[in-house]
């Protein structure tokens, strides 16, 4: 230290005449030197050999998939035909086959289709249903709104010429019977329009099934499905109308217990009758028209509401099972007997076909031997890298077969060459190749 220098001049002198030397110095005695020698011994030595047998086992699974996967699909292209005729033979051979497998299909989609239906699973019918509900519900409300007795009262006189009056319960049948005939209408309006909407949907699905593009493409048309639907929609229409014409004549008769002792219907009745005993002219009825709509709400609401919630569902459901289901199976039958038209058909343009076919499977068979080609690459790469640090038993399966066409890809990533190659991203890599 000199006297005549500052702290700080000091400082930078030394710092200048000593400073690599302490460096030096500080590095020797830190270890860092035999730190890195030794780390670098460890990651090349030890722990490399680790990480790739682990990415080995990692990959293990998914090469034994890939493996298979490939093999089958080669299998598979190397035992198509690749003349014309011999595949022309073997589309023909399969006519028959095919036939069937789509009559099959026909039967089970619609059988699926009625299904959803008698289960509550199709959304589509299920709205349709619920507005056929409310129609009714609020067809119901509309009739008891508007109902005259004045109307019915001149009904009942008229069929009766020697009588200048009528009683309660004149009354209340020319109202069972109108307010049944009108329900009758509006329920057999609201089925058709269900069964419109559920067949329109149903011919669309039907359409765009790949069975129904394989028959028009070996029959050239679709064996009458479509017809047999539109028919079928007739019948279950005319089903369900005698039904709904069934179920509502049956409104005229009144509840079983609508007479009940101790039921509010009961009582009703006997307040509306002391109500209309007032006199024997219209007058008196018409007065009791409100207490008379009463009555008759009493009587209609739960009929209806039995009607729509129990018993017209189950009796369109086994509507549609009863009508669809034994047709959709002899139409199964029907398309499997149309062979003969359908071999002179498509020896027709099949040629072109199999033309089409044939390049097809050409060009997916190159494409996989590329993809086989990469794989088989790849897993060398990797299988070099286990062999050279003795790890035999993590080797990765190969696809064997055919002479591969080679594919292009960087296995430098995966040779052992120094510690500055990054093993985890070079696993990735390859999982990213694989």
């Amino acid at each position: 230290m000199n006297s005549y220098e500052t702290p700080n001049e000091n400082y930078i002198r030394i710092l200048a005449e000593q400073g690599t030397l302490l460096i030096d110095q500080l590095i020797a005695d830190s270890g860092i030197e035999e730190f890195r020698s030794a780390i670098t011994k460890y990651l090349t030595q030890e722990k490399r050999p680790q990480l790739f047998a682990t990415l080995a086992n990692d990959l293990q699974p998914l090469c034994i998939s890939l493996r298979k996967h490939y093999m089958d699909a080669q299998r598979e292209l190397d035992s198509q035909p690749r003349e014309i005729d011999a595949m022309k033979a073997r589309e023909l051979e399969l006519l028959s086959q095919q036939l069937q497998q789509i009559g099959k299909e026909y039967a089970t989609h619609i059988e699926a289709e009625v299904n959803a239906i008698v289960t509550n699973a199709c959304t589509a019918f299920e709205d349709d249903f619920r507005k056929l509900q409310a129609r009714m519900i609020r067809r119901l409300d509309e009739l008891l709104d508007t109902f005259s007795v004045s109307d019915a009262y001149s009904r009942a006189t008229l069929s009766h010429p020697r009588n200048a009056t009528a009683p309660l319960i004149a009354i209340l049948v020319e109202a069972l019977y109108y307010l049944a005939n009108q329900l009758e209408v509006i329920l057999v309006e609201s089925c058709q329009e269900v069964i419109s909407s559920l067949f329109q949907r149903l011919i669309e699905r039907v359409r765009k099934s790949e069975y129904y593009r394989n028959l028009y493409r070996i029959l050239g048309n679709d064996s009458r499905i479509e017809q047999q639907l539109k028919l079928l929609e007739k019948d279950v229409k005319q089903a369900l109308i005698s039904a709904a014409k069934v179920e509502c004549d049956r409104f005229v008769r009144e509840s079983p217990r609508f007479y009940d002792e101790g039921t509010f219907s009961i009582y009703q009745f006997r307040q509306t009758l002391q109500q209309t005993s007032q006199g024997y002219d219209c007058e008196s009825m018409v007065n009791a028209e409100p207490a008379i709509r009463q009555l008759l709400k009493l009587d209609f609401e739960p009929k209806v509401s039995a009607t729509i919630r129990r018993n017209f569902r189950q009796t369109i459901n086994q509507t549609l099972k009863s009508l669809l289901l034994p047709v959709a199976n002899q139409q199964a039958d029907e398309i499997l007997q149309q062979y003969t038209q359908a071999r002179a058909y498509l020896e027709q343009t099949l040629e072109q076909e199999v033309e089409e076919k044939i390049r097809k499977n050409e060009r997916l068979l190159g494409e996989l031997q590329d993809k086989i080609a990469v794989y088989n690459q790849v897993i060398a790469g990797i299988n070099s890298c286990l062999q050279a640090m003795h790890l035999h038993e993590h080797l990765l399966p190969v696809v064997e077969g055919r002479t591969l066409i080679t594919s292009s890809i960087d296995t430098k990533l995966l040779v052992p060459n120094s510690a500055s190659n990054s093993l985890i991203m070079n696993g990735e890599k390859v999982k990213s190749e694989l």
